[in-house]
């Protein structure tokens, strides 16, 4: 079938052909166990449930047969089944654990305009499922069974705060359904990643950082932003495999740095980058739809000036603080708290702030250089499900913590960005100077010499380990001394 999978030695598995990853089948069938054994030791779970999971749809303009973009399965359908087409339904029977794929019959002028179609036996080759029926079939098959309960899905992602999509199927109300129960269960599981997972994310990431190091390469003064944007997904496509990024590149340089979600359709990359200006590159590809999420801080010239280079060290600073004692057991809130104190600490040793570390983090002022979190959850989302699961505890409500993607303890298994940042935004600094609380934390004169700067942030992508973690993006130049020199041998292979 003409899609990228392939099938060796009795297994089947995605690959984009050349150097990348092999993706064995293995992974979703390893999922759907452990989601099977979760909904087997809840008790509310029915002794008649089949997990019922509906794919995602092609999109199209209203206006034309053009689609919005490449398509991109649904997440939770994806985890569960790895099959990457649109317009399919998959079930699995809890008690066996037995998964069945339901897929378009295709008609036959599908073959002229797209390609031959692809017949339910292809399915089964290509990913691994015995069981695999036309979607005309599942009203029947359904039928057949003498006892039925569907789980579906029902909740709301903390982040985008968007519940799950409504399931289109139109046959589906004549059936018992139960909507409490999967979506805390395949969340959860979602959260600590299985082995086949955690070594697709480690290509991705490392994918990644090679792209970053070739933008490194590129970047100058008079290059624009979207031409380093361009570096990054032709290498992520053309060496990687890697189709898609997992979000809309950002490319900051100078005071877009300090936009933290600048690369959109209002701010599209579009800046010509200057000589003396700060770059913000915050870049991920996606790979078998898994996500990475890195960001990269430097000169466009190659050579930090002094306050460049004291910013740029107390965000490292803070990272490395969270990184050296990130393990299972700690609170991510804890972790956040860290960097925060790194931080507002470096800014008083600069000079920008005066007073009692203590005092600013109890008024809390970092949230004024830092709005954002510390980080989050990672895998087929850029900001993965189960920040704020019932259970867990729940959004802080402080300014300087309501930010954060999840309060969760920190668990082995668990894939999270750290991603501290410093950033010089003029709505914040002219609202901390007008509060008295604030202001007089401020050596206002020295705060005047960095107005303009932008931003740094250095995100990198980790996995917690049984003792502590592993940066899957370890391989990029990060040290000041580092990066001079990296981007230095650019110059020296002209």
């Amino acid at each position: 079938m003409a899609t990228n999978m392939f099938r060796a030695n009795g297994k089947s598995f995605y690959w984009m052909g050349n150097e990348t990853h092999k993706v064995p089948m293995a992974l979703y069938s390893e999922n759907r166990q452990r989601l099977v054994q979760r909904l087997k030791g809840n008790l509310r779970t029915p002794a008649d449930a089949y997990i019922f999971l509906e794919g995602g749809k092609n999109v199209s303009l209203y206006d034309t047969d053009v689609d919005y973009n490449v398509f991109r399965q649904e997440p939770y359908f994806m985890w569960t089944f790895g099959v990457p087409l649109p317009d399919c339904i998959g079930l699995v029977e809890v008690a066996s654990g037995n998964p069945y794929l339901f897929v378009p019959r295709y008609p036959e002028e599908y073959g002229i305009w797209m390609g031959s179609p692809p017949k339910a036996e292809d399915f089964k080759d290509a990913f691994g499922i015995d069981n695999v029926y036309y979607m005309d079939e599942l009203e029947a098959f359904l039928d057949k069974l003498p006892s039925v309960t569907l789980l579906t899905l029902n909740g709301k992602n903390s982040d985008s705060g968007l519940t799950t999509p409504k399931i289109t199927w139109d046959k589906l109300l004549r059936y018992k359904i139960k909507d409490d129960l999967l979506y805390y269960e395949i969340t959860q599981c979602r959260v600590i990643k299985n082995k086949y997972e955690i070594e697709v994310l480690r290509y991705v990431a490392a994918v990644s950082v090679e792209a970053h190091k070739r933008v490194m390469h590129y970047v100058k003064p008079g290059v624009y932003e979207y031409q380093c944007e361009s570096e990054f997904l032709n290498y992520c496509y053309q060496n990687g495999g890697c189709r898609h990024v997992s979000y809309t590149c950002i490319c900051g340089s100078g005071h877009n740095s300090s936009i933290l979600h600048y690369g959109h359709e209002g701010a599209p990359n579009n800046k010509a980058i200057e000589n003396g200006e700060m770059c913000l590159f915050d870049m991920g590809a996606n790979y078998c739809g898994y996500a990475a999420d890195i960001t990269c801080s430097y000169p466009a010239n190659g050579k930090f000036t002094e306050d460049q280079k004291a910013i740029y060290n107390a965000v490292l600073d803070a990272s490395r603080a969270v990184i050296n004692a990130l393990k299972p057991g700690q609170s991510w809130v804890a972790m956040h708290k860290l960097a925060n104190r790194v931080m507002l600490t470096k800014l008083k040793e600069i000079g920008i702030l005066v007073g009692e570390v203590e005092h600013m983090l109890q008024a809390e002022l970092a949230a004024f250089f830092q709005p954002h979190g510390l980080g989050h959850f990672i895998g087929l989302d850029v900001h993965d499900v189960g920040g704020y699961l019932t259970g867990h505890p729940p959004r802080p409500t402080e300014r300087s913590l309501k930010s954060l993607r999840t309060a969760r303890t920190i668990e082995k298994g668990m894939y999270v960005t750290v991603e501290p940042g410093c950033y010089f935004i003029d709505t914040l600094l002219d609202e901390a100077l007008s509060n008295e609380k604030l202001s007089v934390f401020f050596n206002k004169e020295v705060l005047q010499r960095f107005r303009g700067f932008g931003g740094v942030r250095i995100e990198d992508d980790i996995l917690i380990t049984e003792e502590g973690c592993e940066i899957f993006s370890c391989n990029l130049p990060r040290t000041v001394a580092e990066i001079e020199a990296f981007m230095k041998s650019k110059l020296a292979s002209n």
